[in-house]
């Protein structure tokens, strides 16, 4: 497995209107509504290429498929996810963590916005994510 860099880093909240008081409010990022969603984020803050506050429902829902946190595993604080080559390098990269005796939460799959990416529960309680991002990649 390469991992070219780090391509996201995110707080996991169970109170959106808390972090977005400390994070927004407070500390004044340039953090940006997703459509439709909680999710805030921004691609503008000095040495981080995607940097996001993320409602424990919305992680729960693209891990599990369901807004609600499974009570049997641990609530995560964060997530990081780090960026590879290309969509097969995530397939890859599952394959070789579940070769290794990780568990997964969910195999390699592709999101709405275009994004492949296959995630884990850390021993620290962290989500994270081997991803393939295009838009962190130049033009081909």
């Amino acid at each position: 497995m390469h991992i070219e860099f780090i391509a996201s880093m995110a707080v996991i909240t169970p109170d959106p209107a808390a972090s977005r008081t400390l994070y927004l409010d407070a500390l004044g990022l340039p953090l940006e509504a997703a459509a439709g969603s909680e999710y805030v984020h921004s691609e503008k803050i000095a040495g981080a290429k995607h940097f996001g506050v993320w409602p424990l429902a919305e992680a729960a829902q693209a891990c599990f498929g369901a807004a609600q946190w499974p009570p049997d595993v641990t609530v995560p604080q964060a997530s990081i996810e780090f960026e590879v080559a290309d969509a097969g390098a995530v397939s890859d990269a599952a394959a070789e963590l579940r070769s290794a005796g990780f568990d997964l939460l969910h195999d390699a799959r592709e999101e709405p916005w275009g994004q492949t990416v296959a995630r884990l529960l850390s021993a620290e309680g962290l989500i994270v994510g081997i991803s393939y991002a295009p838009a962190l990649h130049g033009p081909d």
